[in-house]
């Protein structure tokens, strides 16, 4: 009974609860069934319904919103020279979790004959079939037209720069196939929040704005590139170019000269706020977690880690803008 209890919860073919009043009757079954997984795991039947929904907006990992939110906080801050309005932060919040979602899908769409031959994505709902092309545009139609929604609650000219963003997202999926660096235009996708922040606060465009913007666009060529590595050797088999691929083995030096650039433009940007000593302490310890990455870059760095060393760019992020509250209001 103890092999026959076990052959049939490991086929499927008895649930749990049968499972439970076999081994009650029988305990000495006990110990073969725990370690004989049954088929029906929470991967298939137990799992939600709209987990796929879920899964094809990366719901579960939000790192991508977070480092397009940070950047837009930046220049919420240096704008209004403090804490900014709570009501443009939560449209910034939202509208941040709303386009990254979308833009994860357009880039899902444009990728789909790709992830099925990269090991790191081929189970994503489009890739694996779980969810149609059909489906995935619905979903990216209602989160733009939430999107949108949250645009009534800003000035003329930010509504203007909007639809230059859903340009610029909609671009980047395709860069892959025709430029080394399409990390950049992430970047200026990205970017291109601190510019619409900046004119939700001020109505109006000031060089200080463009100067947040291109450090936006440097730090995402530095992280995304570090991002890349994960993918390197199935890019390289399948034809898409990135820049973790172009710069190789100087790839530790391109990062670290991106990073350095970043924390320049940075300096400049406080200057010009004339911003107190908080915001250069935080930004003199980002500077030596660049380093301390940009330096580990030089040996060989495994999938894993690659995304350990991506998912870390939030904290410094994150730093950074705690050291613009902190120089406005110490």
């Amino acid at each position: 009974m103890t092999r026959c209890t076990t052959v049939l919860y490991r086929k499927g073919l008895i649930d749990h609860n049968s499972c439970a009043k076999l081994t009650a009757r029988f305990p000495w079954a006990i110990v073969r069934i725990m370690h004989d997984r049954p088929i029906l795991s929470s991967t298939s039947t137990d799992r939600l319904p709209w987990s796929p929904w879920l899964q094809l907006i990366r719901f579960r990992n939000q790192t991508g919103t977070a480092l397009l939110l940070l950047p837009v906080c930046w220049a919420l801050v240096l704008a209004a020279r403090g804490l900014p309005s709570w009501e443009l932060f939560a449209i910034f919040t939202a509208g941040a979790f709303l386009m990254r979602s979308a833009g994860v899908i357009l880039n899902d769409l444009a990728d789909q004959s790709f992830d099925r031959r990269v090991t790191r994505t081929k189970s994503r709902p489009l890739a694996s079939g779980e969810l149609t092309r059909s489906q995935a545009f619905v979903l990216l139609a209602l989160l733009l037209a939430a999107a949108g929604l949250l645009l009534v609650f800003l000035n003329p000219l930010t509504r203007w720069l909007a639809p230059i963003a859903m340009a610029l997202a909609a671009l980047y999926p395709f860069a892959k196939r025709f430029i080394h660096i399409p990390q950049a235009i992430l970047g200026i996708a990205f970017g291109w929040g601190t510019i619409m922040a900046w004119t939700a606060t001020r109505n109006t465009v000031e060089p200080q704005a463009w100067i947040v913007f291109a450090a936006t666009v440097v730090w995402a060529i530095a992280y995304d590139t570090i991002y890349a590595v994960q993918d390197q050797e199935d890019d390289r088999r399948i034809g898409v170019k990135s820049s973790a691929l172009l710069f190789g083995s100087a790839l530790w030096i391109a990062v670290g000269l991106a990073l350095g650039t970043m924390l320049v433009l940075l300096v400049l940007a406080g200057r010009l706020a004339e911003i107190g000593w908080a915001y250069y302490l935080a930004l003199g310890a980002v500077g030596i977690f660049f380093a301390v990455q940009s330096a580990a870059l030089r040996n060989r760095v495994d999938p894993p880690q690659a995304f350990r060393m991506f998912q870390a760019h939030v904290w410094a992020g994150a730093a950074i803008l705690a050291g613009l509250v902190a120089g406005f209001l110490l």
